[in-house]
């Protein structure tokens, strides 16, 4: 029976591992170091060549966005189009963990499936 006991206990601790929280954009800051979805709209992004790291504004334009979006050189390559082009001005959900950067929420995208379009 303890056996059993066991067993649940770690399945029940696996599916919450698992679990992602949706929430708002403008909540983001609370949510440091969490695994988060968010969805929100894209206002904006640029493409910083000397760096080589792309940067998207959700939820506001630059400098009022609310949550900036971080992708790296060798990353970028996994995206198909540029991202601040494919998805400026659309719906998102975005994935992953949120950092703090300066006072700022950001979350870094490392695969492409982290950003998917919706119909918000």
């Amino acid at each position: 029976m303890k056996k059993i006991g066991f067993i649940l206990l770690i399945g029940f601790a696996s599916v919450k591992t698992f679990a992602q929280t949706t929430i708002d954009a403008k909540d983001a800051a609370k949510h440091i170091g969490e695994k988060v979805t968010i969805c929100d709209k894209i206002y904006g992004g640029k493409f910083l060549s000397g760096g080589g790291i792309t940067l998207l504004d959700l939820g506001a334009a630059h400098p009022n966005e609310l949550l900036t979006l971080l992708i790296k050189g060798d990353d970028r390559k996994k995206f198909k189009d540029a991202p601040e082009v494919a998805f400026k001005n659309k719906a998102v959900c975005v994935t992953g963990t949120v950092i703090d950067y300066k006072g700022k929420p950001e979350i870094v995208i490392t695969e492409a499936d982290q950003i998917k379009l919706t119909e918000k």
